[in-house]
């Protein structure tokens, strides 16, 4: 496993050159929260928007998860306590006013950067409205 990244990986990659390309600025595998021991692949802090690129074996895509065909225990318990932690770490962002973008890895790369940068852009919109901007 040690072989296999955590972050930088190909998509994350092309998701980040075409959120760049935009014109939008984020953290790269980030803490979203403090005293929360996981990162976000893509984090905005001002709009409070945190992007997760998941791998279809890691987190179990329900088009392209592969049971592995050794040691099938180990591996099955492994990819449910990942896709469990994922839908703790949505909940714990998401009370503490965050929005949670998960996409797969296999999703098309342009209509991805295109659904954050609307999600960024709207919520940086409402903090203005609201008068709760920085700047």
């Amino acid at each position: 496993m040690r072989g296999n990244r955590s972050r930088d990986t190909q998509p994350e990659l092309a998701l980040r050159s075409v959120i760049h390309a935009m014109g939008l600025r984020y953290r790269v595998a980030a803490r979203p929260l403090p005293g929360l021991r996981r990162t976000a692949d893509l984090v905005f802090p001002r709009a409070r928007v945190a992007v997760f690129v998941d791998g279809c074996y890691w987190h179990g895509c329900p088009e392209h998860y592969v049971p592995s065909a050794s040691n099938v225990d180990y591996w099955k318990d492994k990819i449910e306590r990942n896709i469990a932690r994922d839908h703790e770490t949505d909940a714990l962002l998401r009370e503490a006013g965050w929005v949670v973008v998960r996409c797969w890895a296999h999703e098309e790369t342009n209509e991805v950067a295109r659904n954050v940068a609307d999600v960024v852009r709207a919520r940086l919109v409402d903090k203005v409205a609201r008068g709760t901007s920085r700047r």
